[in-house]
């Protein structure tokens, strides 16, 4: 019996639409890059850095990815930060274990779901903005996987984020672009920063957040009660009353962050470990065990037959996880049976072939989340941590509480609320479920490869197909990375990247695949570690999605 259970409670998603915003260039994958004492890989270079400073100041994979995760609320504002969650999957070099650290906070306990459910005036728009806020978990969990395993002071953790908010950088046409399309519904205090003249800024220009700088400085100081409880939640919870949202200061003040056991596999001798509920990252597993029935390097990379296979194994994953996704508290997922050998060639057995069957999903259905970021570290005595963290949508609910320069999530956007009382409906007091899927390799008993992906429901469909060009095409973890994707979406099509060619798209239209081209599929960050025969680590490399615009670096 596969047991799941929280254990000490004291830290540690995107079909991103590159297309849409005429960014992604399906380029040449790079070389991947190396270190010998540490690495570190992100979606800004900027963020990187910070990570590694932390690494060449004393400190370990857990400082790092503190360091990275607050550089990115201020590089990469619109995917994560303070006022978001996330899932973070570890490993502790000197235990010899993993865990799963789940950031994603619970749902306010005063909410009522009924106000995004018809007959209820406006509904759909309160699935947007201040009654979609939920419980932010990150600042807690951060603070709690420092006590527990760095090395460097809290505060110092903060430099480098501060830094750059206070003295601002100038920002990309991906960010740009970012901040041009949700710039009409920023507050007014947010528009004098993220905008010139009344108009957003403009690639090159510098954003400068001084209020963020100074929360920082608070943080560093108190702690995360300065959120949960202290002068921050106090602005926050004065500015969700003011917007009629459901967060309070109790809910602040009642966030703990939760440590669990992680889920995993064996897929061809390698042991692939996961989050396990409340994160819904178990589909990613099945999908891995499904395509474990069959010889996929003899079929070859991208061929037909393998992404035809894939396409089928992944409309079955996303089919479990509507079906079976639940609170493991109140209604958990049946891993026993989902992650066992006799159902995956049941299921695998029911491909045909030569044939796409229709999806038809089950009674409940999910939105996919939208924007979120993903990052790895590893340091020199092994340890490792591979974390997804996001605001929900673009800038979360847009909801900036004035002078802290923290936007707020729109985590409530992405429940089921129809019809009421299905397993991913909100309910108050409960947790968030997510589908993130940070994810460590382990090849004879030692962490291999970390890696993970933003991307919302293509998240568990991107993971596998990494994992497979690792394990099955014996590439490096940067052609892994870069490799063309295909991903099922809603309600039954498959999205294909335009590296995958032509003539294999014609053939799985024949094939009866309804085909959607798209110019890319997340923003992947991965890294690997080498050892020596006595099991001492030798070299990092690292990988970064040329999808993206972030950074691979070693130390």
């Amino acid at each position: 019996m596969l047991k799941i259970k929280p254990v000490a409670a004291v830290f540690v998603l995107l079909l991103m639409n590159f297309e849409s915003i005429g960014l992604y260039q399906n380029t040449a994958p790079k070389s991947p890059a190396t270190g010998s004492r540490g690495m570190v890989s992100s979606a800004h270079p900027l963020a990187t850095q910070a990570g590694l400073d932390a690494l060449a100041a004393g400190g370990n994979a857990f400082d790092a990815a503190i360091a990275v995760a607050a550089a990115l609320n201020v590089v990469e504002p619109m995917m994560s930060g303070i006022g978001g969650y996330g899932t973070v999957v570890v490993y502790d070099a000197r235990k010899r274990e993993a865990k799963f650290l789940n950031t994603s906070g619970r749902i306010p306990a005063s909410l009522d779901s009924d106000v995004f459910r018809a007959p209820t005036p406006n509904h759909m728009k309160n699935r947007e903005g201040a009654k979609a806020v939920s419980t932010p978990g990150n600042l807690k969990a951060w603070e709690d996987m420092s006590k527990k395993y760095g090395r460097l002071p809290w505060a110092k953790l903060f430099d480098a984020a501060t830094k750059l908010a206070d003295e601002g950088f100038p920002i990309s046409e991906r960010t740009a672009q970012m901040i041009k399309s949700g710039f009409p519904a920023f507050p007014d205090h947010a528009k004098e920063f993220y905008g010139k003249s009344g108009q957003p800024l403009n690639t090159g220009e510098r954003l400068v957040q001084k209020d963020l700088a100074n929360s920082f400085r608070l943080i560093a100081r108190q702690g995360a009660s300065a959120l949960h409880g202290g002068e921050l939640g106090r602005m926050v919870d004065a500015a969700m009353k003011d917007a009629g949202s459901f967060l309070t200061l109790d809910d602040l003040k009642n966030n703990k962050p939760e440590w669990w056991e992680t889920i995993q596999i064996n897929y061809r001798g390698y042991r692939i470990v996961t989050a396990s509920p409340p994160a819904n990252a178990f589909d990613m597993l099945v999908r891995l065990g499904l395509m474990s029935r069959f010889d996929l390097s003899a079929m070859g990379h991208n061929s037909v037959a393998y992404l035809h296979r894939f396409a089928e194994a992944t409309k079955h994953g996303f089919w479990v996880r509507l079906r079976y996704a639940g609170d493991p508290d109140i209604a958990p997922p049946p891993l026993d049976m989902l992650l066992s050998e006799k159902y995956w060639a049941e299921e695998a057995a029911n491909i045909d072939p030569q044939k796409a069957k229709p999806y038809e999903p089950p009674k409940t259905n999910t939105p996919a989340n939208g924007h979120t970021t993903h990052f790895v570290v590893a340091d020199k005595w092994g340890n490792v941590v591979s974390a997804t963290q996001t605001l929900g949508g673009l800038f979360g609910s847009k909801l900036m509480p004035s002078g802290t320069g923290i936007w707020l999530n729109n985590s409530l956007s992405y429940c089921t609320f129809e019809p009421k009382g299905n397993p991913m409906d909100a309910y108050p007091g409960r947790r968030k479920l997510s589908g993130d899927c940070p994810t460590i390799i382990f090849r004879d008993g030692r962490p291999w490869v970390a890696i993970g992906t933003p991307g919302g429901h293509t998240i568990g469909q991107t993971v596998p197909q990494m994992i497979m060009n690792l394990i099955d095409f014996k590439m490096n973890v940067q052609d892994a990375i870069a490799a063309p994707r295909i991903s099922f979406i809603e309600p039954d099509s498959i999205a294909v990247e335009r590296g995958i060619s032509e003539s294999t798209r014609n053939r799985l239209t024949e094939m009866g695949h309804k085909l959607r081209v798209v110019g890319g599929i997340g923003n992947a960050h991965g890294l690997s570690i080498e050892y020596d025969a006595k099991g001492r680590i030798i070299r990092f490399t690292g990988g970064a999605d040329p999808r993206g615009e972030g950074a691979a670096k070693g130390l």
